[in-house]
């Protein structure tokens, strides 16, 4: 039977290794591949949060329900308006958005009617 295609040319098997000048342009490629492409993960240091946006340690639990229920109140106006500028399922997905903010400023509104006054 004869095959209508070549067959491959033969290669020599070849490691990386075999002398000291691919060693190391081996290691290099490794040091570069890892740089841009492994993500480095720090073990011994504890994660910093960014102060950039910083509530006070001794803020009362009523004032922080009070800001967490405007700032949902707001996102929630803001949901539903932008859902009157859109069409089709779009539409229902900021709807449906906008509901689950509303439901999160209903359970803060419950937590605040259950907060004791001072």
């Amino acid at each position: 039977m004869f095959k209508i295609t070549p067959n491959p040319p033969e290669a020599d098997d070849v490691s990386p290794y075999d002398s000291t000048d691919s060693k190391k342009l081996n290691e290099a490629a490794d040091r570069a591949l890892d740089y841009y492409l492994k993500p480095v993960i720090p073990k011994d240091s504890p994660r910093i949060p960014s102060t950039i946006y910083f509530v006070a340690p001794d803020t009362d639990d009523e004032t922080l329900l009070v800001n967490a229920c405007e700032s949902m109140a707001s996102a929630s106006v803001m949901l539903s308006n932008f859902a009157g500028l859109m069409e089709g399922p779009h539409r229902n997905t900021v709807l449906g958005i906008q509901q689950v903010v509303m439901l999160g400023e209903l359970a803060v509104n419950r937590m605040l009617d259950r907060l004791d006054p001072p």
